[in-house]
């Protein structure tokens, strides 16, 4: 068996809007309707955890101007999303819910408080995706005039990590007494100050509350780069990843698990889920149909404005793609300060095409050649895994009431027709679920 997550890749922003299957979105997506339709489906669905995206800024970048951001509604605007776990955990009972934080935006104590407490909330269903931020406009909301350089984001979040784990660590297993009588709730001998100075941060703890049903909350990460690799290594229990072709995922899951041994854990505490879109469809024939007019769009002005607006938010914010010709060569001595590894998809290995060959080409996000009815889906998703070894897909489709019905209804009931995926939820948390296979 294999686990499945979806990705929120709006997070709680606004969904697909104008579309024949948009509804009501434009003006219910800061209502908390949508998204418990969303978990309730994927519970039934046998998903372990619906995965939050989350930024916080309006990207100016393209062309100068935060004029595509907003007639498109591209990454704004965007509500935070923490507020709305407990809302989602209230609705289930079983599947997990993990909301990004980044390391530029909280401070470690903050971040551990937020965590426990939404771990109470959730009573033990909580994961936190630790991101370093990508663009500067983010960076520039939160007292930076620019982000730091790339690697050194992720040495700070390593340090963040290692407060908030201290944190998470402050209060003793056995510290609550829970003595009615003398009275004596906890003992103020196994409560400890951390006393952490380090390069980036001064925290005297202890955290001031007590720890929550998984004591140490689920942590995620996102990035794919060497330093996001040694980051999940080190902290991690799942990380999202990039899947090209099935040879390439394993040697990314056969890495990851190398790198868990060098840092002295078990490789399976780490569930790596790849990210993919497949496309669905009643029969085969439909979904081919579909995949077509999907890339017929992809051909469109709009299509591939959108892809340079995209190119340039995930080259940090230092690259106006806007400023290229369509038909002139491929940029390709551009990485940029944001998602290194994104960049590098498009380029590296693309001299001597245009720009507009890479962008008709390449897809941030693959398909893996999923394209059918779900039962053909999800044989194809079966002969994947078993090629890569494990651990998952995190499924990443466009958010309307349609697409929840496709993929937790249909795929899924294809997936557990075959064995591939769960059938309900051994235990009441989410690191307990995810480690259960």
């Amino acid at each position: 068996m294999f686990h499945l997550g979806w990705f929120l890749g709006n997070g709680y922003g606004i969904q697909p809007w104008n579309g024949t299957y948009a509804g009501t979105s434009m003006t219910d997506w800061t209502k908390p309707a949508i998204y418990r339709d969303l978990t309730t489906s994927l519970e039934r669905g046998g998903y372990d955890f619906l995965f939050i995206e989350d930024t916080s800024m309006i990207e100016d970048t393209y062309g100068g101007s935060a004029e595509s951001t907003l007639a498109y509604g591209r990454m704004a605007p965007k509500n935070d999303p923490m507020p709305l776990v407990p809302l989602l955990t209230a609705a289930t009972k079983h599947i997990g819910v993990i909301s990004t934080v980044s390391t530029t935006q909280y401070p470690p104590f903050l971040a551990a408080r937020q965590a426990v407490t939404l771990d109470h909330l959730t009573e033990g269903r909580f994961g936190a995706n630790v991101v370093t931020s990508v663009t500067h406009r983010v960076g520039q909301n939160f007292g930076y005039d620019k982000l730091p350089p790339h690697d050194e984001r992720y040495e700070r979040a390593e340090e963040w990590l290692d407060v908030v784990s201290k944190l998470w660590e402050s209060w003793d297993e056995d510290a609550l007494v829970h003595d009615q009588i003398t009275p004596r709730y906890a003992d103020h001998t196994k409560v400890h100050t951390i006393d952490h100075h380090g390069k980036y941060f001064d925290v005297r703890g202890p955290l001031n509350t007590i720890p929550g049903p998984q004591r140490r909350p689920v942590v995620a990460q996102a990035g794919n780069s060497i330093p996001g690799r040694e980051l999940a290594a080190k902290h991690a229990d799942t990380m999202l990843a990039m899947g090209q072709n099935p040879d390439q995922m394993k040697a990314f899951r056969d890495d990851m698990r190398q790198r868990m041994i060098a840092h002295g854990r078990n490789p399976d505490d780490l569930k790596v889920m790849f990210l993919v879109t497949p496309m669905l469809g009643e029969t085969d024939a439909h979904a081919q149909q579909r995949e077509a007019e999907r890339v017929a769009y992809a051909a469109t002005d709009e299509a591939l404005r959108d892809k340079l607006w995209s190119l340039s938010y995930v080259s940090g914010g230092e690259v106006d793609y806007a400023q290229f010709d369509l038909d002139g060569p491929m940029p390709t001595n551009i990485v940029g300060n944001g998602e290194q590894s994104s960049m590098k998809q498009y380029t590296q290995g693309n001299e001597g095409k245009t720009l507009r060959e890479v962008l008709l080409e390449r897809r941030q996000i693959n398909d893996l050649g999923l394209i059918g009815s779900p039962d053909t889906v999800a044989a194809k998703m079966g002969e994947i895994m078993d090629h890569v070894g494990g651990d998952g897909f995190l499924l990443y489709p466009e958010m309307t009431r349609r697409t929840i019905a496709e993929f937790t209804d249909g795929l899924s009931s294809a997936l557990r027709k075959r064995g591939l995926i769960r059938d309900g939820y051994d235990h009441p948390t989410l690191r307990e679920n995810l480690r259960s296979f």
